[in-house]
């Protein structure tokens, strides 16, 4: 096995209940809390941990595609190598350590949103469906052909996060199924449709800077996508006063104002409720019911505002206009 984080940890569970016989794991290595945090993966119990429970070794090369990297994994001697959300792209000469090559736990459906972030990329632009798709792997990525694929709902207030969870669960049933087949020598697999192609890059902190002059639905799908890690923040601008960084927690479409288009400029504060803040934002409204300023709580959109006495002109943005 082969993984890091919450999205690897069933599958790796589930091979460890099924009868085919774990060798080893390959994981990442230990890293620091401050280290962790420029990462999409959540952590569970750890893998690292599973794996002592277990008595099974355990492999964390900085980079596995190293001489010393391939030489730690032979000597492991596995057949099939089965991957979840690793963290590194695996070279030819560590494809061909296991005769049976690899096989690879993707989190959507192929061949949509290759890449290492396609829950986050797929919940941005609006997808209500995704799903995991078991693939062969190659030197290209997320290209092999598709050995098993299965879909789910994306709720309509769900967060990548709490996606990828459910993923997880589909994607541990699904290896452990495709692990079966090849087995007993029954596993099929099906091209990927390359015109259908599109790419899920890794995120990065700037991937998280709300833009308020889109619609409000994919301001809101914006927030959704950026939870766990980076999270979508802003800025709130106060006359006479430095922009102050906010973290987007919370935030849904409004239907309060019907079709009527906003009288201000996208990020400017409309109007508050008890518990939440109404935004321009593109041709509609936000609101924005969870904030968080920087080294501060997470506190109502309407606290947040309550705290700073918003004056006329007041409003969310990008750092510099």
């Amino acid at each position: 096995m082969m993984g890091t984080g919450l999205f690897a940890e069933p599958t790796f569970e589930a091979l460890l209940q099924s009868p085919h016989q774990v060798v080893g794991l390959v994981t990442q290595p230990d890293r620091t809390i401050g280290a962790e945090r420029g990462s999409t993966r959540q952590t569970g119990r750890g893998m690292k941990t599973i794996a002592l429970e277990r008595g099974l070794p355990v492999l964390q090369p900085e980079k596995i595609n190293t001489p010393e990297g391939v030489a730690a994994l032979t000597e492991l001697k596995p057949d099939l190598l089965v991957v979840a959300a690793y963290g590194q792209v695996l070279s030819r000469e560590v494809l061909g350590v296991p005769p049976l090559g690899g096989i690879n736990v993707h989190a959507s459906l192929l061949p949509k949103y290759r890449g290492a972030a396609p829950v986050a990329w797929a919940i941005y632009h609006g997808e209500t469906t995704t799903g995991v798709t078991i693939i062969r792997m190659t030197t290209g990525l997320d290209a092999g052909d598709m050995l098993a694929q299965e879909a789910i709902e994306l709720g309509v207030t769900e967060t990548a996060g709490e996606a990828e969870a459910r993923l997880a669960v589909v994607g541990a049933r699904l290896a452990v199924q495709v692990v079966d087949q090849i087995a007993a020598g029954t596993v099929q697999g099906r091209k990927q449709d390359a015109a259908l192609v599109s790419k899920a890059p890794k995120l990065t902190k700037e991937n998280g800077a709300v833009d308020w002059s889109r619609e409000p639905v994919q301001v809101c799908n914006h927030v959704r996508a950026m939870q766990p890690w980076p999270t979508a923040y802003t800025f709130w601008h106060r006359q006479g006063h430095v922009a102050q960084r906010v973290t987007i927690i919370k935030a849904e479409p409004s239907q309060i104002m019907g079709e009527t288009p906003p009288p201000s400029p996208p990020g400017t504060l409309q109007g508050m409720g008890a518990d939440n803040i109404l935004v321009a934002a593109g041709n509609g409204y936000v609101v924005v019911w969870i904030v968080q300023p920087a080294g501060k709580q997470p506190m109502t959109g309407a606290d947040f505002i309550r705290g700073r006495k918003s004056q006329a002109g007041d409003h969310f943005g990008p750092e510099r206009p």
